[in-house]
């Protein structure tokens, strides 16, 4: 069980809710200041808000420690989670320093959307449910063990009721159709999550009020993609606060705040939706890929450089056509070096490497000056 102590907890959540993390749609960071000067995209918010949201709960918990402390138990906790999975941590390549290694872990966690999901739903839930990594972390400072059972829990607890809110809906789309059709397929075939909410309800009145909030929170997320409740559906709200034990006004404070984010920042707010990063990358194609090699243009270069044969390659092949040979050592060479840059981990994605082309077209534009380099020395 988690303690929110003196309620700090709790007031970060809500400021968590306003910067639109807990929704899946950051709009803003949950800093005071600005940490660049650069228009920062949903997925760098978001990225910012998951790390000060873990730091957040190390120091409340490891007050005296260091942020080279924190850093180290954050890279621990996600190791630990992904341990014997064959998850997507697994293409990366850590290095000794952890700073970097928690920045290709968060982005790797980005990417991959949701962990607590190893099957195909996964694609269809927003960043909602990046929150959880930080109520698991917080468990995991707290307790020496029972992690994996705690995180099975929140499984469950966080995909069923969701999924019974969208069952509460008169007028289901596609979306809504798709996420029941496949929590069921997954529950006929494994049993994992055959239980009703009201058999894990006993258990989750033992969790603290901010799980118990999140839950709510969550199922209110699944209803508003019409921005609107029927009587259905705020009935099933209703029965979901007071089976949580959770005062009767939490739900109109959930509801009010969420219609007052939703019609401030972000009218498109969705708990289930096709959110493969694959395929956003596609809509956006050029113009995305671009904006990830220009952000990481350094360390880019820096890598290509220590590549003489990649180097060469992609400078001759502004010139002419590279064999099927070569084409091929590109791939492989480029899908090595985005191991190691966090925001390119999205090419290791299955469907991500049809995107190299482009990084390939884009790579002599945005960096000429080394391949002018690279043809006088050739």
């Amino acid at each position: 069980m988690l303690v929110d102590g003196s309620g700090q907890m709790s007031l970060f959540y809500e400021t968590l809710k306003e910067t639109g993390f807990i929704y899946g749609v950051s709009v803003k960071t949950v800093l005071k200041e600005p940490v660049s000067s650069l228009k920062l995209t949903k997925e760098e918010l978001t990225k910012i808000n998951l790390f000060h949201s873990l730091l957040f709960v190390y120091f409340k918990e490891r007050a005296s420690s260091t942020s080279e402390d924190a850093i180290e138990e954050m890279v621990s906790f996600y190791q630990t989670i992904e341990k014997g999975k064959p998850g997507f941590f697994q293409l990366l390549s850590f290095t000794k320093s952890p700073s970097e290694n928690l920045e290709k872990i968060i982005a790797a966690r980005l990417q991959e959307s949701n962990n607590l999901i190893k099957n195909e739903a996964a694609s269809l839930f927003t960043y909602a449910l990046l929150f959880g990594d930080v109520l698991a972390f917080q468990y995991y400072l707290t307790h020496s063990k029972g992690l994996k059972h705690y995180l099975e829990d929140l499984e469950r607890t966080l995909i069923l009721f969701s999924v019974e809110a969208l069952q509460s809906k008169k007028k289901k789309n596609k979306y809504d159709l798709l996420a029941i059709e496949m929590v069921m397929d997954a529950s006929q075939l494994s049993g994992k999550w055959s239980e009703k909410p009201e058999a894990i309800q006993m258990g989750l009145k033992k969790r603290s009020v901010l799980e118990k909030k999140f839950v709510l929170d969550i199922c209110c997320l699944a209803v508003w993609d019409d921005k609107k409740l029927d009587a259905d559906e705020w009935a099933f709200l209703q029965k979901t606060e007071a089976s949580l034990g959770l005062p009767k006004k939490t739900l109109e404070d959930s509801i009010q705040t969420l219609k007052e984010f939703s019609s401030n920042n972000a009218p498109k707010i969705k708990l289930f939706e096709y959110s493969h990063p694959v395929k956003q990358l596609y809509k956006q194609s050029t113009s995305t890929v671009k904006l990830l090699v220009l952000r990481n243009k350094n360390r880019l270069l820096t890598e290509l450089n220590e590549s003489g044969e990649l180097l060469r390659l992609l400078s001759q092949s502004t010139l002419r056509e590279l064999s099927t040979e070569e084409k091929q050592k590109v791939k492989t060479q480029l899908l090595d070096i985005c191991k190691t840059v966090p925001s390119l981990t999205i090419f290791l994605l299955p469907g991500g490497s049809l995107l190299l082309p482009l990084l390939v077209k884009l790579i002599p534009q945005l960096l000429p000056s080394a391949f002018n380099e690279n043809r006088v020395e050739d």
